[in-house]
């Protein structure tokens, strides 16, 4: 932490959490607390808790906490520093400038070295694009139609013939070994020696929604295989998080977002004016990227190829994207393969109109169900209705599902109180066909994973102490943080505590900056958002307090005793078990 404690809590309580929250994520007033969809996990309904009082924030759904920093964290994907400094710089807060020795910057942060080492590699490239030896790969993009403009946007590249190129360069600038082969760039073999990942390539800089490059996908020149080559997953590059082009395609006053498979797909469509499109890059589209367009927008337009693996890709990506919450639609490009290859035949005005027209996710499974099936043939017409009814079964609420049975039978010439029935019968059978052992099961391992109740007294007493403080005066000489006997809790009992002693107030947003790993910070934060009871009255708050305090005691004086080492420590505990009996907190 290169930053004083004193001034990092200042930024923290300059930055409100529910007003940063709120330029994420959509809050609505509930009781003392906001509740919104959680940003880091996919839900319908809100369990993301943030709280004015605590200055902290809980998903009771995935179980993410923190407090302000470490939403920042983990929602932009910065470290703590980036996290403080841009918290600073929202509130107005003037960082001292840090100084490094040579030494001390190599070490200072990982991270940001790798960062570095691809922005550098980057630039390199363009350089490259532009030389002579670049030619061949300036060629094929202009040959593409690409203008200089477009290139400049996207930072395209080019690496060069030499297997070491790039690496020479980058020891050249300072960079060590280990860091160049951690950043993917290169491969360093003893026996072999260093050789760059790309080379006689294209290169397509991957970004994130920071603009800061984060990875490098390469198409060759040539026939070599294969065609296009992706970075591999380093500290700063996950597939499975990212999406080619959102860095430009979030700010697009558009109110959707176009969903494509290739760079190309992308580049074409942002130079014809669509800015709103990005690409997953080089993957199966995942739950993760669905959720991060869930950050940007409520509706995805698929413009996958056209081919029958392209249909296939966006018959997965439809229940991803809707099990993220997002509205789904499927541009239909035929009968060409690609938006680059429309594009160029029938121009951008034309592409406007296969938007207008594009299919509700669940007509095109539909139609894609019917090529599939021919409908001349009786049997075949009957196999495609039992699979279209069993489909229709996705929509939970009745009124929805008669929509849509009403409008497939209409388009299908079928009668709608047929394909009803059909559809209630494969839903009657689901019901009817739950394994009753695997019902079971899930029940026991639910009530496996219920805390026990000295786990569940501790949270509660911590989350009542943050509400009511009153409560520490009242429990003094009963309760202390040695009475928590879980390591983490017992921790943030002993920091609560002296917070009372010291100023007697508690912050527990402070709390949450002592803890480096964001599993010990999701769990804190579920310490001191313990569901309460609302709505008891004083006396049956008071006997609520009063079995809390019991129980957490009896269980410290029952570890004491176990681990009693004289027979005058076991007689004192006696003692104490014994008075415990007679304990009452009046409120």
């Amino acid at each position: 932490m290169f930053y004083p404690e004193e001034l990092i809590e200042e930024i923290r309580q300059r930055n409100d959490i529910v007003d940063v929250i709120g330029s994420y994520v959509k809050l609505q007033k509930k009781g003392s607390n906001y509740m919104g969809l959680c940003p880091f996990h996919s839900e319908k309904t809100a369990s993301f808790s943030v709280s004015g009082a605590k200055q902290m924030y809980h998903c009771f759904g995935c179980g993410v906490g923190g407090n302000v920093i470490t939403f920042i964290m983990e929602y932009e994907n910065y470290n703590f520093l980036e996290a403080i400094r841009y918290l600073a710089q929202r509130a107005g807060v003037s960082l001292p400038e840090v100084e490094y020795s040579e030494e001390e910057r190599k070490k200072a942060d990982f991270k940001s070295r790798l960062l570095e080492v691809n922005k550098e590699a980057a630039k390199y490239f363009y350089v490259q694009l532009k030389s002579d030896r670049g030619k061949p790969a300036h060629d094929y993009l202009t040959n593409r139609q690409l203008s200089e403009e477009i290139i400049v946007k996207f930072g395209l590249g080019y690496s060069n013939k030499y297997s070491d190129d790039l690496y020479q360069y980058l020891k050249q600038k300072g960079y060590e070994d280990n860091l160049l082969k951690e950043s993917g760039l290169v491969t360093i073999d003893e026996a072999k020696g260093a050789n760059d990942k790309f080379w006689n390539r294209v290169m397509f800089p991957i970004m994130d929604v920071n603009n800061r490059v984060i990875g490098f996908g390469g198409r060759v020149m040539g026939d070599g295989m294969p065609k296009y080559l992706n970075s591999p997953e380093t500290k700063i590059f996950d597939k499975s998080r990212n999406l080619y082009g959102l860095n430009l395609a979030r700010i697009s006053r558009k109110n959707y977002i176009i969903l494509c498979e290739g760079y190309m797909d992308v580049i074409a469509l942002h130079q014809a004016g669509f800015n709103n499109a990005v690409a997953s890059l080089g993957t199966a589209f995942t739950g993760l990227q669905a959720s991060l367009l869930k950050r940007y927008t409520d509706e995805v337009f698929l413009s996958y190829d056209s081919d029958g693996a392209g249909t296939k890709a966006a018959l997965r990506a439809i229940p991803i994207l809707k099990e993220a919450g997002l509205t789904a639609k499927v541009i239909d490009m035929r009968p060409y393969k690609d938006p680059d290859e429309f594009i160029k035949a029938l121009g951008k005005e034309e592409y406007e109109k296969r938007i207008e027209q594009a299919k509700n996710s669940f007509y095109f499974e539909i139609e894609v169900l019917e090529r599939e099936h021919d409908m001349s043939d009786p049997e075949e017409k009957t196999k495609f209705f039992n699979e279209t009814a069993q489909k229709l079964l996705v929509f939970k609420e009745e009124i929805e599902r008669n929509i849509y049975i009403e409008a497939i039978a209409r388009k299908y010439n079928i009668a709608f109180e047929d394909l009803r029935k059909l559809v209630n019968k494969y839903g009657s059978q689901i019901v009817v066909g739950i394994n009753r052992e695997e019902y079971n099961r899930n029940n026991r391992e639910k009530r496996e994973k219920r805390e026990d109740g000295f786990v569940q007294a501790q949270k509660m007493l911590l989350t009542w102490l943050i509400e009511d403080i009153s409560l520490f005066s009242k429990i003094r000489n009963i309760i202390t943080p040695n009475d928590f006997k879980e390591e983490l809790y017992h921790q943030v009992a002993d920091m609560l505590f002296q917070q009372y002693e010291t100023d007697h107030n508690v912050v527990p947003a402070k709390i949450i900056n002592y803890f480096e790993s964001k599993e010990e910070q999701n769990e804190v934060a579920s310490l001191f958002s313990t569901s309460l009871q609302e709505g008891m009255n004083q006396l049956e708050r008071e006997k609520a307090l009063n079995e809390i305090v019991r129980r957490i005691k009896k269980y410290s004086l029952d570890y004491e005793s176990r681990h009693a080492t004289d027979i005058a420590q076991l007689q004192k505990i006696i003692k104490e078990q014994g008075e415990l009996q007679k304990l009452h907190i009046s409120l």
